[in-house]
């Protein structure tokens, strides 16, 4: 019963600061503190809960175990986040076939300097689907 209160808690803070609306609506603002929301959950190594309120598609393309090991992965010889930066917000409508992938999405880059890497910053972008039944949920993280 905690893990399905802290599943329905994660996917709320997620999508509570979008409403359902078409993504021309969705202020960028909406966006880059949504996107912090989620960086945030892979900072505290919850990445699985930000997993399991994703998008089908997402939940699809790659299994949890996959989706974590991938981010502690690249994450751990980082060390800590010290500053991280908002520098883009991009929106884009996809045709696809599969109705899971197909749609708009939302999402935000960051600039981030890590504890362990102190001369250079990274770039993280999260990423939101407005899926079928009209909510936004995270579709996808990526550290370059």
């Amino acid at each position: 019963m905690k893990s399905m209160i802290r599943l329905l808690l994660a996917a709320t803070l997620l999508w509570s600061w979008l409403s359902p609306a078409a993504a021309q609506d969705v202020e960028a603002s909406d966006i880059v503190r949504g996107g912090m929301q989620a960086l945030q959950m892979v900072d505290t190594d919850r990445a699985g809960e930000l997993w399991d309120g994703a998008t089908p598609a997402t939940r699809k393309r790659m299994p949890r175990a996959d989706f974590t090991g991938q981010i502690a992965k690249s994450r751990a010889p980082l060390g800590a986040p010290k500053m991280r930066t908002w520098v883009a917000v991009n929106r884009q409508v996809v045709t696809d076939t599969d109705g899971d992938t197909a749609g708009q999405y939302v999402s935000v880059e960051y600039e981030t300097r890590f504890a362990s890497k102190p001369d250079g910053t990274l770039r993280e972008l999260v990423s939101f689907h407005l899926d079928r039944d009209r909510v936004w949920r995270f579709s996808g993280y990526v550290l370059r």
